[in-house]
């Protein structure tokens, strides 16, 4: 087993493929992939809200796409679409796929049988329990930011805690 010690610090940003929020937050996640590399592990996680009728397909899609070594890209782009997201649905999912060279049918297929439903009602029990209400919602160090609201300075405050924890483990 490795040791804690030598692993990357984690940022978990609880994210909805749907929402024009977490699109927002992407140039603050670009930024901090920029700044920290590989040592900071920054993970997604799925939040689908009730109110966004695809949310659920979208995240699956997400995962699928992970699977298939693509996760952000395909993350990214799909937020980068949002508004039509909403109107498109599960094609522009698949078709998002297919721009992206992922395997198109496998995405759909993966969108029929629910492979990774799972995966994403996880990361939504999780999110509950330590108190997610919205999207984008940042985990680092033990410590919850909301960006939902507001997402002002919240990438300085990631920042300071990474650069803290970063300092720790050296």
């Amino acid at each position: 087993m490795e040791n804690d010690v030598n692993r990357a610090p984690v940022l978990d940003v609880w994210c909805e493929l749907q929402c024009p929020d977490c699109r927002t937050a992407l140039a603050d996640l670009r930024a901090l992939r920029e700044r920290y590399g590989d040592r900071l592990d920054i993970r997604l996680r799925h939040f689908p809200l009730d109110k966004h009728q695809h949310a659920m397909a979208g995240a699956q899609a997400a995962e699928e796409a992970f699977a298939q070594g693509k996760g952000w890209e395909y993350a990214e782009a799909v937020l980068a679409v949002a508004e039509t997201f909403g109107k498109r649905g599960e094609p522009l999912l698949v078709e998002t796929a297919r721009e992206l060279d992922l395997n198109a049918a496998e995405v759909e297929t993966a969108l029929v049988d629910g492979r990774h439903f799972l995966i994403v009602d996880a990361d939504v029990a999780e999110g509950k329990a330590i108190g997610v209400t919205g999207t984008p919602t940042y985990v680092i160090g033990g410590e919850r930011l909301d960006g939902g609201k507001s997402q002002e300075g919240l990438r300085e405050r990631i920042e300071e805690i990474a650069d803290r924890l970063l300092a720790a483990a050296d």
